[in-house]
């Protein structure tokens, strides 16, 4: 005799699948953040391969010709994730197939025509130059389309939570660079290193499309540009601001200290470089995941923000204590000379990772909410008092004051987007306004 069911087991079932539905969320969203992970670390291999290659087939002015082309690609670079890429992460992660796929065709396309006309200023710049500078540029304006199509792919992906295939995709770039480098080390030039490094690029780039099934809409980039430009130009203020302020720093602390001092400060930055790694592989997609919790489970996204900078904070502190445990003969195997005065900076340098890592729960959080005005608000108070801080504290106390006076402003910057984050939530309770993407 089969039991009779009543009302009420109905909702203990439905109860019963919300709760085995929890533990396969969470591992989905384990499993995106550790291919974000992947996919950073093979891109940060694939970087420093490259520079100390470069670095020891060229010599030290040669290779400064190449660090050159290589900060200007990071400013370009910072432009088109602004315009083409971060707006759609924001609104276009975990949609529909059917509606991703026309938004990365646009936006890949937008990520080729910023390559193309800033490629073309380069070109133009470079033929100007002349000299050991000019080649180096003329080469890099041909290559940057490349470069920023195969960056594109990556956000694209990391959008649609395949991160697999941005990882495949930066493996694949990586294989093409060892024939390409190869190639350019007989020339012997910066052009042509400049050249391999992009030829790689563009190998990376067409695989992109063969994964995704896409061809970039070069056509549709004015109208992509044109409807995110709520997005897009209040990212490319954040993310051109947040790259110039490490920059002045740079440059102000060489002025008032001395050059040494951009040399202890970089060695510190050094020893900090594998959590910094893991901090741009989490970036890569914490919007995206946000953007998701935001769409299943609204009441969520605040708790998910909280740990995740809470998170990354105590895992900086960690590795800096890992630090102050390591032996001086070890720490000049690692940095030479320049362990002693790098080593006198790791307290106040991990207490500004932890800082910015306190900052990023925020900051995610604000992209998921598309509070452009706000995140803009806060990153450029950020980079403000960044700049201010590492001056000021330069001027005070020289290196070290330098590095307390940048703790002490990302600290400062990360309590502003919690404010900000908090504020948003609570227009976002009091007004919800239903969101409109644009296929």
């Amino acid at each position: 005799m089969t039991p009779m069911t009543t009302g009420r087991e109905k909702p203990t079932t439905a109860v019963g699948r919300a709760r085995r539905a929890r533990p396969t969320a969470k591992r989905a969203m384990v499993g995106r953040l550790s291919w974000g992970l992947a996919d950073q670390a093979a891109s940060s291999m694939t970087n420093f391969a490259v520079g100390l290659y470069v670095a020891r087939s060229l010599g030290l002015t040669a290779f400064g010709v190449f660090s050159l082309a290589w900060l200007t690609y990071g400013v370009v670079l910072n432009v088109a994730r602004g315009l083409a890429t971060d707006p759609l992460v924001v609104r276009f992660s975990g949609v529909p197939e059917e509606s991703w796929r026309a938004a990365a065709a646009r936006s890949s396309g937008a990520a080729l025509g910023v390559g193309a006309a800033l490629g073309a200023v380069c070109l133009l710049i470079g033929l100007g130059l002349g000299g050991r500078v000019g080649p180096a540029f003329a080469c890099l304006g041909v290559v940057l389309p490349a470069l920023l199509l195969q960056d594109a792919w990556r956000f694209a992906f990391f959008a649609a939570g395949t991160g697999r295939k941005a990882f495949v995709n930066d493996l694949v770039w990586g294989v093409a660079l060892v024939p390409a480098m190869l190639l350019a080390a007989r020339v012997g030039s910066v052009a042509a290193f400049v050249l391999a490094w992009g030829a790689s690029a563009a190998v990376a780039a067409v695989y992109g499309c063969l994964q995704s099934g896409i061809l970039p809409r070069l056509t549709g980039a004015p109208g992509w540009l044109r409807e995110q430009r709520d997005l897009g130009y209040r990212y490319l203020v954040e993310n051109v601001s947040l790259s110039g302020a490490s920059q002045l720093r740079a440059y102000g602390l060489g002025a008032i200290v001395g050059v040494g001092a951009v040399g202890a400060v970089r060695g510190a930055e050094l020893l900090l470089g594998p959590f910094l790694a893991v901090l741009m592989g989490l970036s890569l997609v914490t919007v995206a995941e946000a953007a998701r919790v935001l769409q299943r489970a609204p009441h969520r996204l605040a708790r998910f923000c909280l740990v995740l900078g809470g998170g990354q904070a105590a895992a900086a502190l960690l590795w800096g204590a890992a630090l102050l445990l390591v032996p001086d003969r070890a720490g000049e195997l690692v940095l030479g000379g320049v362990w002693h005065s790098a080593s006198a900076l790791i307290v106040p340098a991990t207490l500004g990772v932890a800082g910015a890592g306190l900052g990023t729960g925020a900051a995610a959080g604000l992209r998921a909410l598309a509070a452009a005005r706000r995140s803009l608000r806060c990153q450029l108070f950020a980079s403000a008092c960044y700049v201010g801080g590492g001056l000021g504290g330069a001027a005070v106390a020289g290196t070290v004051g330098s590095a307390w006076g940048v703790a002490a402003a990302t600290v400062c910057a990360s309590a502003v987007w919690c404010l900000q984050l908090r504020s948003a939530l609570r227009e976002r309770h009091h007004n919800p306004i239903p969101e409109v993407r644009t296929p």
